[in-house]
């Protein structure tokens, strides 16, 4: 009984050691590699933010090989992109209302799924998986939209997400190896 008192114990010790210490310290170390970056863009009435944590290419093919084509990514390392907006907008010609989202998109090879979702989880991935499957709940999808992918001339070495204005508006796009995606952004009005 003293003995099986004894294995409880250092296994309830080495539990806590792993949440407390092992997982901080991971998180640590995984943010050296993929730095956390916001875009803001505060102009026209509008008042916009995205997080994400930016890895980089590193000579590794990234499409269709580290992030697969038609699977859902969390659109960055660590913790999952959130998008924020200060007012009601649309995003591709839909409404979001104000609020904080994660985005999430399914990478294609002509084309891309963008999701915005009202929940925020904490890491994006599952540890089960090995960091392959994501933990976003369909359920909580507020939007989705289907937008084209552009080829980039040279490559981009780290993702960076940034709103961009061009002819037509306002866009949040994403660059990264050699593919962009442009993702419309209006004020709710228009």
């Amino acid at each position: 009984m003293k003995a099986l008192k004894w294995i409880l114990g250092i296994l309830i010790v080495l539990v806590l050691l792993f949440v407390f210490i092992g997982m901080p310290y991971a998180r640590k170390q995984t943010k050296k590699h993929s730095p956390e970056r916001t875009a803001v863009y505060q102009e026209n009435s509008m008042d916009l933010a995205v997080a994400y944590s930016s890895p980089s290419k590193k000579g590794r093919d990234i499409f269709g090989a580290l992030v697969p084509y038609d699977k859902v990514w969390r659109t960055g390392a660590n913790e999952p992109t959130t998008f924020a907006s200060m007012n009601d907008i649309k995003v591709g010609g839909k409404d979001l209302k104000a609020g904080t989202y994660s985005v999430w998109t399914v990478p294609g090879r002509t084309s891309w799924k963008v999701i915005f979702n009202d929940d925020i989880p904490d890491w994006g991935v599952t540890l089960s998986s090995m960091g392959s499957e994501t933990t976003r709940k369909p359920d909580n999808d507020v939007l989705e939209l289907e937008v084209g992918v552009q080829t980039l001339s040279s490559p981009e070495e780290m993702l960076t997400l940034a709103f961009e204005e061009a002819e037509g508006g306002l866009h949040l796009s994403l660059f990264w190896d050699t593919t962009k995606i442009s993702v419309p952004i209006s004020q709710e009005n228009n």
